[in-house]
C-alpha cells in the first residue's frame, strides 16, 4: 500500500511538473508572438530575410536620388613638367534643397578648375567650391536647380558597433551603386586629424569618396572617405555630426578657422619614455616646434614636456586637441611644462591655424 501510494504520489508530481512545463512554453510563445507583433518583427526566415531586403530598399531609396556623381579637372604636369589636365572622380550628397549645397570630401575637389555634377535623374550641373578642410577632408559645392532631391542628416552619436549601414557611391563611375554592411568600429584613427572615424565593412572603392553612408532609417550618418586598399571589407567614413560642426563656417567663410599651438609632439609612452629617458610616464613630448607660431613665439622648445593646459592635465594627444578645441583663436592659454626637470609655466596666445 505504502509503495503504491509512494507511486501515485511520483506519478502525480511529474503530472504536475509536466502540466507546469507545458504552461511556461505556452506563456512564452504567447510572449514572443506579442514582441513580434508588438515591434512588427518577421516570425520566419523567409520573412526575416524579406524584411532586411525591403529595409535596405526602402533606407537606400530615400538617399539614392540626392548622392551625385562629382567629375573634376585639375591641372598636373607631365615628364617633362608640360601643365597637363587631370581628371578625378568622386560622389557627394544634396543636404541643403534650397542653396543646392552638396558634401564630399576635400581630396575630391583639391584643386579642382573645373567640377561637374551628375544627378542620378540625368541633370548635370556646373559645380562651385563654397568651403573646403583639408583637416577634416570635407567640403561644400553648390549647384543650381529646381525640385533637387535631398537626403537628411542623421546623427551619429547614437551609432553602435554592429548596427546595419548602407555605402551610396560611384565607385569606378558606376553611379549610385549600393553596399550593405554593418559599423565595424567607432573612433578610428587613420591620421593625426582624422581620429574619429566609423569603420565599416560595407564595400567602398574609389569613387566612393564624398558619398554617404546610411543608416537603416535613411539618414546620412557618414561621409565615405577612405580604404585600406591591401585590406578586404576596410573602410571608413567621417561622422556626420563632426561635418555638421563645420558646415555652417564652410559656407560662411570658406574655411574652417581653428587656434593654433604650431607643434609637433609625441605621446608618452613606455618607448618614448625609454628612448629620451623621460622623468615621467604620461603628457606629451614636444618634438618640434614650428617657426613663427603661437608657441615659438611664446617660448615653447623641442625637449619640453607638456603637463597641463589651463590647469587641466594633458595625458594624450586628444586631451590637448580637446582643450585647443574648446578656445577661439586670440584666447591665451597656459601650458605647465617640464623642462631641464623644472616645472614652468608659459602662456600662449593661440593663433589661427594654417588650411594647409
Amino acid at each position: 500500500m505504502n509503495n503504491g501510494r509512494i507511486k501515485l504520489k511520483r506519478g502525480s508530481y511529474l503530472f504536475a511538473g509536466a502540466l507546469i512545463l507545458i504552461a511556461a512554453v505556452f506563456i512564452i510563445n504567447l510572449s514572443i508572438n506579442a514582441s513580434q507583433k508588438a515591434q512588427n518583427l518577421p516570425e520566419n526566415q523567409e520573412e526575416a530575410v524579406s524584411f532586411l531586403q525591403n529595409t535596405i530598399i526602402e533606407a537606400s531609396s530615400k538617399v539614392a536620388p540626392a548622392v551625385v556623381n562629382i567629375t573634376t579637372v585639375r591641372i598636373g604636369a607631365d615628364f617633362f613638367f608640360n601643365p597637363v589636365p587631370q581628371r578625378g572622380l568622386g560622389s557627394g550628397v544634396i543636404f541643403d534643397k534650397k542653396n543646392g549645397y552638396i558634401l564630399t570630401n576635400e581630396h575630391v575637389i583639391h584643386q579642382a578648375k573645373e567640377i561637374k555634377v551628375l544627378l542620378p535623374d540625368g541633370r548635370e550641373s556646373e559645380g562651385k567650391l563654397i568651403g573646403s578642410d583639408p583637416t577634416m577632408d570635407l567640403a561644400v559645392v553648390k549647384i543650381k536647380g529646381e525640385n533637387l532631391p535631398v537626403a537628411n542628416l542623421g546623427d551619429s552619436d547614437q551609432l553602435k558597433v554592429g548596427e546595419f549601414c548602407i555605402a551610396i557611391g560611384n565607385p569606378f563611375g558606376l553611379q549610385n551603386t549600393v553596399t550593405f554592411g554593418i559599423v565595424s568600429a567607432l573612433n578610428r584613427p587613420i591620421r593625426p586629424d582624422l581620429e574619429d572615424l566609423i569603420q565599416t565593412d560595407a564595400a567602398i572603392n574609389p569613387g566612393n569618396s564624398g558619398g554617404p553612408l546610411i543608416n537603416f532609417k535613411g539618414e546620412v550618418i557618414g561621409i565615405n572617405t577612405a580604404i585600406i586598399p591591401y585590406a578586404q571589407g576596410i573602410g571608413f567614413a567621417i561622422p556626420i555630426n563632426t561635418a555638421k560642426e563645420i558646415i555652417d563656417e564652410l559656407i560662411k567663410y570658406g574655411k574652417v578657422i581653428r587656434p593654433w599651438l604650431g607643434i609637433s609632439y609625441l605621446p608618452i609612452t613606455p618607448q618614448v619614455v625609454s628612448r629620451f629617458n623621460l622623468p615621467v610616464k604620461s603628457g606629451l613630448y614636444v618634438a618640434l616646434v614650428i617657426s613663427g607660431s603661437p608657441a615659438d613665439k611664446a617660448g615653447l622648445q623641442a625637449k619640453d614636456i607638456i603637463r597641463k593646459f589651463d590647469g587641466q592635465e594633458v595625458k594624450t594627444s586628444r586631451d590637448l586637441k580637446a582643450f585647443i578645441s574648446q578656445k577661439k583663436v586670440g584666447d591665451e592659454v597656459s601650458l605647465t611644462i617640464l623642462r631641464n626637470k623644472e616645472t614652468k609655466i608659459i602662456r600662449v596666445t593661440l593663433g589661427e591655424r594654417p588650411s594647409e
